[in-house]
């Protein structure tokens, strides 16, 4: 499968459009977390933690993508958006939604 954040794919042709697929995953952070992230807000830094979180909150939102559209028979997937949203009374969740549009080369 061929992923590209594109609208096309060079020198290669798309024979079919399949649709839109999407991905989407939500996912928490935990209270240790938190307080560590706190503690690099007031001292500098990158959060090594919520990094983490993210990057696999993001693959599992790609991997749903994917998976989406092999079933529709793709080949690739062109102008994929990924978003990144909280969610939550305290903003505590992570959503991360990755989109495109299933094509057969």
């Amino acid at each position: 499968m061929i992923l590209s954040t594109t609208p096309s794919l060079e020198s290669k042709p798309a024979k079919e459009y399949l649709g839109i697929v999407s991905g989407e995953t939500i996912i928490g952070a935990n209270v240790f977390k938190d307080f560590f992230a706190s503690i690099r807000d007031i001292v500098g830094g990158r959060s090594g933690s919520y990094e983490k979180v993210l990057r696999e909150a993001k693959e599992i939102a790609i991997k749903e993508m994917t998976e989406r559209a092999q079933r529709l028979g793709a080949d690739a997937i062109v102008g994929i958006d990924l978003d990144y949203e909280t969610v939550g009374g305290s903003g505590g969740m992570l959503m991360v939604t990755a989109s495109g549009t299933a094509i057969k080369l």
